[in-house]
């Protein structure tokens, strides 16, 4: 009995990544095509990543906390493979399927400055975008 149990254990476990794997498949092939990002996309995203990158903040993804510089590089991979795929044709698609979560467990990607409160990178990177889009609007109005 306990011979059976034990063997059904690794079993269990390869059921499971496989389901989780599926379903990484499945959600990326549903995704629509979304072509390549135009010039302000890609400006922008650069912006994000810079930012990030300079901030000095900590990132979280998948248990564990990295340094900004990592983060950028781990995004940036990201949205690499999405951009050659056609899967990120505006800033909002690479926050979302770039910057947001893990793709490999599910959980939420979070940005934690200076010792503060941790928040969801999305949150982080809309609110840079939000204030680049901003500071861009007050200089062309003058």
């Amino acid at each position: 009995m306990a011979m059976a149990m034990a063997s059904e254990r690794p079993l269990a476990a390869v059921k499971r990544c496989l389901v989780a794997l599926g379903s990484c498949v499945l959600f990326l092939w549903q995704l629509p095509a979304a072509g390549a990002p135009d010039e302000v996309s890609q400006h922008e995203i650069r912006y994000l990543l810079t930012q990030l990158e300079t901030s000095g903040c900590e990132f979280f993804r998948n248990g564990d906390w990295y340094d900004a510089r990592r983060a950028r590089q781990h995004i940036q991979r990201k949205y690499a493979w999405l951009v050659k795929r056609d899967l990120v044709a505006s800033t909002e698609q690479f926050i979302e399927r770039a910057a947001s979560g893990s793709s490999r467990s599910g959980e939420p990607y979070l940005v934690r400055c200076e010792q503060g409160e941790a928040m969801p990178s999305a949150d982080w990177l809309t609110n840079e975008l939000t204030r680049l889009r901003n500071d861009a609007a007050a200089s062309g109005a003058d």
